[in-house]
């Protein structure tokens, strides 16, 4: 099985714009496709931009919405998965969504963020609550996050024993938590052994500073590729034969002895 090339779009593109931020994603899945790319991943909210504060009901949509069927478009025209950040609307409830496009323009995973962070999120999003959403790509087992989700570790280590070997992690990672980014996001991927992509927004943004840094990081704790801190495409790719190396190597998810935790729960 060859390695999954995977672009990660670092772009906060244009907040409450959707047709200006599809755009921008079309240009990115261009890029990424003749990279070689088979994968392309976008920030949290990405269709809509984040910091949008009332217009959050107005831009919210449904799963199947008229973003999705842009997204699913253009993953079609570019040949590759799109991954992006969008707000769920279900009924009355809406959701800090993110949803999986295949190469193919099927829906292949829909994730509602389960850990919402700060007052913004707090007052008009409702939390998720299933923790563990995968779906299969090329051979490999996917999985979706959304920022401050990836910050609890059970989250990941769920992730783990599900057999998840990429898991996504679109985010809106701001000043001053930046250490996110540059060493929690290592340490997940090597205490659970899987790759993991992070991929930010990038500059101001009402009343946030988003701190960029997106990364696609290894099994081995390594950073594989690393943006900087403005509006950025970088490639990196999920190796099938250094994931197995690496797991065959590492003892921590052998060595588990879940009987002795319990309490944590």
């Amino acid at each position: 099985m060859p390695p999954l090339r995977t672009a990660l779009l670092q772009s906060s593109g244009r907040p409450g714009a959707v047709a200006e931020n599809l755009k921008v994603l079309d240009e990115a899945a261009a890029r990424a496709a003749a990279s070689g790319a088979r994968l392309l991943v976008a920030p949290e909210l990405f269709l809509t931009g984040y910091a949008i504060g009332d217009a959050v009901p107005e831009l919210a949509e449904p799963v199947d919405g008229p973003g999705a069927r842009a997204v699913a478009e253009l993953a079609v025209r570019h040949g590759l998965a799109v991954l992006y950040g969008y707000p769920e609307r279900d009924g009355e409830r809406i959701f800090n969504a993110s949803q999986l496009i295949g190469p193919d323009g099927a829906s292949l995973a829909n994730y509602r963020k389960t850990h919402l962070f700060g007052c913004f999120e707090q007052e008009w999003f409702t939390p998720g609550e299933q923790t563990v959403v995968q779906a299969d790509l090329d051979g490999f087992r996917i999985g979706l996050l959304i920022c401050y989700d990836v910050e609890f570790p059970e989250n990941v280590r769920a992730h783990a024993l599900a057999g998840t070997d990429l898991l996504l992690v679109p985010t809106a990672q701001m000043h001053p938590f930046q250490f996110v980014a540059e060493s929690v996001i290592p340490v997940r991927a090597f205490e659970s052994q899987m790759y993991v992509a992070y991929v930010n927004r990038t500059g101001p943004e009402g009343e946030f500073e988003f701190v960029g840094l997106s990364c696609l990081a290894g099994p081995d704790g390594t950073v594989r590729t690393r943006a900087g801190r403005g509006e950025e495409l970088v490639i990196g790719e999920v190796d099938p034969e250094f994931l197995a190396a690496s797991r065959a190597a590492n003892p921590y998810l052998n060595d588990r002895r879940p009987g002795l935790y319990g309490s944590l729960a």
